[in-house]
């Protein structure tokens, strides 16, 4: 796993939370895996790699988020 950035809040100060730290590294580090699973899965069945790439990337795009303030 690769090193985690220090989390912000939108008002720029830190998130120290402990508890909410190590939910973050674990939630990372599924996510990490499954995506590493569905880029290997996608190789192996001849897609190609920069095609996957962007996919992956347009995935992260498109996620909504439910907490926006209005």
């Amino acid at each position: 796993m690769k090193p985690l950035p220090t989390w912000l809040r939108d008002d720029k100060s830190i998130v120290a939370c402990t508890e909410k730290i190590r939910v973050m590294q674990e939630n990372f580090e599924e996510i990490e895996q499954i995506v590493q699973d569905a880029f290997e899965d996608g190789l192996l069945m001849e897609v190609s790699e920069s095609q996957m790439r962007e996919a992956l990337h347009k995935l992260v795009d498109t996620l909504k988020n439910p907490y926006k303030k209005t």
